[in-house]
């Protein structure tokens, strides 16, 4: 048949839930994999993207429900664990031992299923000859929604612990598992929660497992990254490119987490003939000359004013023959000799300082791109540069700073931006330091109150090409929130002008290579994203709030779907809360999210409602979770966790 569901022996007797999308032609064909934990059947089934790279590309695909998730068996103990590579390494070899397929086998996917098929490759499963890795990352710890350069996230506890929990508590999909009651009870009775760990606050084996830095020659299969300057992971798709010793391409788009045919913001590709361009050469040793182009695919942003909704960015494609690019010259511009500084070199920390940079910019709406920086300009101390020439910014900006603090923890914000002649601050790029971390993810070290300290703050990498006549500003603060966690204490922030340096990455005159790359528009309609099946019913909040006499400031986030899939299911989706903190006292911060997940089949109707409160102060996290699971509108279970961990220099 064109389309199944089979089930896929683990070694340990635990069976994993596939779907299987077969050509209508004579086999045997190369396999493809994507692996995830966002349900198959009804969350995210992705058909339309499977049917593409079979139909198009005559491949067979095969998405896999990871052990516990979907209707998989087993329980699903949390994320990227040795296990978890274990079962897609025993898939990889079951799908290149079937008598369809050719022997060669290819992974892809974006988010997760990109992290995990970079995990496989490390793995080195002789069948798995590429991987297209889309919206991943290389390291677990610096580059990723739970920490970033040794600060603890803060928006995703609305989403993302929350909505796992809420998946991993429904049921087998009734149709597919005849004893899908006895699973599910099983299932919700033994489940854990995933948001990471409220205990490893510093880099440690917890994060190395699964992540791919340093140890970048553990991959051998043929990778193609694609990436996206409004995503998250953007330094890592270029750590990767640079350091990878496999065959290798990216392409980097203006995109966030999303579909590149579909993503706010665009322009809009349609990544599918590229992705199969990339798998017939590697797993039909097609040669179609992919391998022969220069190995970066860019999109060259231009100064845009922003907008939380932004349609497209003004720019262009190019191609880059090596990364760093041979023509790439450091820009340094020291703050000493900034034509516009601030009155005062010291700064009173907020805790609620970073607000306008976007909140989480990874995922559709409500998580909006950046918005004018003003508002948090005004908290900062700036420095402007008039731009009185073209220049192309493209690569990670650099603060090399010399801080004083008179606490023992602080953060050091920075962000980049574009004055518009209107006043109007369009983010260019940020990057954050915890203090404490300035020699080590690893060992920590408290500051001494009042010593001065020499750390390099890395901002995101960027493609950015200002107007002329504008001004560049550096704006630094010592709270990037929501986005991260805010420090323990205000305190006040000293930078020494005289020893501190942007540094910009420049790359002078044209790219060596001519030619332009071709990359084909979206299907109508935006088909074959990797996002979520299209809503039929949706409304969504971004609201950022301030408590004047509770002297809190607030950013409250909601989203309401409602999707009916083709044989009748109805899912319904709620997931919300709020991100608070009081900006004179920042170690009072705090997280309350919701999340409800109900899926109506013709057998059942299961419902999996989640809360999640995660407070701090100066000292302690604090962490309440909950879900409740009904069955046709009855309570059958209600699990707790509860965890208090001290902040160790966070």
């Amino acid at each position: 048949m064109p389309e199944s569901n089979v089930f896929i022996a683990m070694p340990d007797g635990v069976h994993l839930a596939a779907s299987l999308y077969l050509p209508e032609t004579d086999g045997p064909w190369p396999a493809l994999l994507e692996a995830l934990p966002y349900r198959k059947d009804d969350v995210l089934p992705n058909a339309e993207r499977y049917r593409r790279l079979r139909d198009e590309g005559d491949y067979a695909v095969c998405r896999v429900d990871l052990r516990g998730t979907g209707s998989s068996q087993g329980v699903a103990r949390g994320e990227y664990l040795p296990q978890e590579q274990d079962d897609l390494c025993e898939v990889v070899a079951w799908l290149a031992a079937q008598e369809w397929c050719t022997g060669a086998v290819g992974m892809f996917g974006a988010s997760y299923s990109g992290f995990n098929s970079i995990q496989t490759a490390m793995r080195r499963p002789p069948a798995l000859k590429a991987i297209i890795p889309m919206y991943a990352t290389d390291d677990r710890y610096t580059d990723d929604i739970h920490f970033g350069d040794g600060v603890r996230k803060a928006l995703e506890f609305v989403g993302y612990p929350l909505f796992m929990v809420s998946m991993n508590a429904l049921p087998p999909v009734p149709a597919l598992v005849p004893d899908w009651r006895e699973r599910w009870l099983e299932r919700v009775d033994e489940m854990e929660p995933w948001y990471g760990s409220l205990e490893e606050q510093n880099d440690s084996p917890f994060w190395r497992q699964g992540s791919l830095r340093p140890t970048y020659d553990a991959i051998e299969a043929a990778t193609m990254i694609v990436g996206g300057w409004s995503d998250v992971y953007r330094t890592a798709a270029f750590r990767m490119i640079e350091r990878l010793s496999c065959p290798k391409r990216l392409v980097m788009g203006p995109w966030a987490h999303m579909s590149p045919a579909s993503s706010i913001p665009g322009p809009h590709v349609d990544i599918v003939p590229e992705m199969l361009r990339w798998f017939d050469r590697w797993l039909r040793d097609d040669p179609n000359g992919i391998d022969d182009e220069p190995p970066i695919v860019v999109f060259v942003r231009r100064s845009t004013p922003p907008a939380p909704d932004l349609a497209t960015f003004r720019g262009g494609w190019r191609y880059e023959p090596a990364w760093p690019p041979s023509r790439r010259v450091d820009r340094r511009l020291r703050l000493a000799d900034a034509p516009t500084r601030p009155a005062s070199e010291t700064l009173r920390v907020r805790g609620d300082v970073g607000v306008t940079a976007h909140i989480r910019g990874s995922y559709a709406p409500p998580y909006g791109l950046p918005i004018d920086q003003r508002r948090d300009d005004a908290y900062s101390l700036v420095f402007e540069w008039p731009i009185d020439e073209e220049l192309e910014i493209l690569g990670n900006p650099t603060l090399e700073a010399t801080v004083t603090a008179n606490a023992p923890v602080a953060f050091l914000a920075a962000k980049l931006s574009e004055v518009l002649p209107d006043g109007t601050s369009a983010l260019i790029s940020r990057g954050l330091r915890n203090l404490t971390h300035r020699s080590s993810h690893a060992e920590p070290a408290t500051l001494a109150p009042g010593e001065p300290v020499d750390v390099t703050v890395e901002l995101d990498a960027t493609s950015w090409i200002p107007e002329p006549g504008n001004r560049l500003r550096l704006a630094l603060a010592g709270a990037d929130w929501p986005n991260a966690w805010p420090p323990p204490e205000a305190c006040d922030l000293a930078i020494d002008p005289s020893r501190t340096t942007l540094v910009l990455p420049l790359v002078e005159g044209p790219s060596p290579e001519a030619a332009r790359p071709d990359l084909p528009p979206p299907l109508s309609g935006g088909a074959g994203g990797p996002d979520r099946p299209a809503d039929d019913d949706s409304d969504v909040t971004w609201r950022i709030e301030h408590d004047v006499y509770a002297r809190e400031t607030r950013v409250v986030v909601d989203q309401h779907v409602i999707d009916r899939l083709d044989d009748g299911t109805t899912l319904t989706e709620i997931e919300g809360g709020e991100v608070g903190v009081r900006p004179e006292e920042p170690g009072e911060a705090w997280v309350a999210s919701h999340t409800d997940y109900e899926i109506a089949w013709p057998e059942v109707t299961a419902r999996a409602h989640a809360t999640l409160q995660l407070r701090s102060d100066a000292a302690t996290y604090r962490l309440e979770l909950q879900v409740e699971v009904d069955e046709d509108g009855e309570r059958i279970a209600t699990r707790r966790w509860a965890r208090t961990a001290p902040r160790t220099l966070q």
